[in-house]
């Protein structure tokens, strides 16, 4: 039986040596690769993914892989991983940007860490252990209403293409909320609402590399995540609410505004 205290020690040393090497290489990148017309992948993921991966099956090798640049299919057991959360801002060197490692079982996440190397920030989670940031347990804020609240978004790669482009819901929520941001990382984004830095976060069209680790660290810091609809969230659906669970439902009426 796999022993999840070992497994995130394990899995923090290895973010660590990964989230080293993106400093390292910061502004260097030799090689980029248009996956779309903004979405995009350079060397510098490839080598990260390459340590990550390398390390877990060094230390895991019965558990498969799920990553954005891995392909792959779910399994019961499985990790799922992003070498690089923030590869648009990497390339600009814009120094928002993680790493997002998670362990899923039956598709849902029961270990996560999410690694910001350039505050050497490290969030970490066990199903039912809550959640820490170096060390120190953190709890979501205790913010009451959506009027004193500050929210974080992203949009879709290629938007163009998408009937629901969340510019819709971006500017619905403006009108109601004290601010927005949009860092461009979906892992920081949950990690500080997980901590407490936002109250709430919304998407369209993350894919479960983005979302596992940060929202199991979400529910461990006592918030809560869904769909849309309130129903209960899947990272292999998506959409993604999450918030400090107070503001919750007024961010779901909000949402519910516009049928798609």
């Amino acid at each position: 039986m796999l022993n999840l205290q070992k497994a995130l020690l394990l899995v923090s040393e290895t973010v660590r040596k990964a989230g080293s090497y993106l400093i390292q290489h910061l502004g260097r990148i030799k090689e980029v690769e248009f996956k779309g017309e903004r979405n995009l992948v350079t060397d510098v993921d490839k080598s990260c993914e390459q340590i990550i991966k390398s390390l877990l099956v060094e230390n895991f090798s019965e558990i498969p892989i799920l990553g954005e640049e891995l392909g792959g299919e779910n399994a019961e057991l499985c990790w799922v991983i992003d070498p690089l959360d923030g590869t648009n801002n990497y390339f600009h060197s814009y120094p928002v940007f993680c790493i997002s490692i998670a362990l899923v079982e039956k598709g849902s996440p029961i270990l996560g860490v999410i690694y910001d190397p350039n505050r050497e920030e490290m969030f970490t989670a066990i199903k039912g252990k809550g959640a820490y940031m170096n060390g120190e347990k953190i709890q979501v804020s205790q913010t009451n209403s959506l009027k004193q609240a500050l929210l974080a978004t992203g949009f879709y790669y290629e938007f163009k293409k998408q009937r629901d482009t969340n510019i819709g819901h971006f500017v619905d929520f403006l009108y109601e909320v004290q601010g927005i941001r949009r860092s461009g990382s979906a892992a920081i984004d949950l990690a500080y609402v997980a901590c407490g830095r936002l109250d709430g976060f919304w998407e369209l069209g993350l894919q479960p590399w983005d979302t596992s680790a940060g929202f199991l660290i979400v529910e461990e810091a006592g918030g809560k995540v869904t769909k849309f609809d309130g129903s209960l969230f899947d990272p292999f659906f998506p959409q993604i609410v999450a918030s400090n669970s107070r503001i919750h439902s007024e961010m779901l009426e909000i949402l519910g505004r516009r049928k798609f």
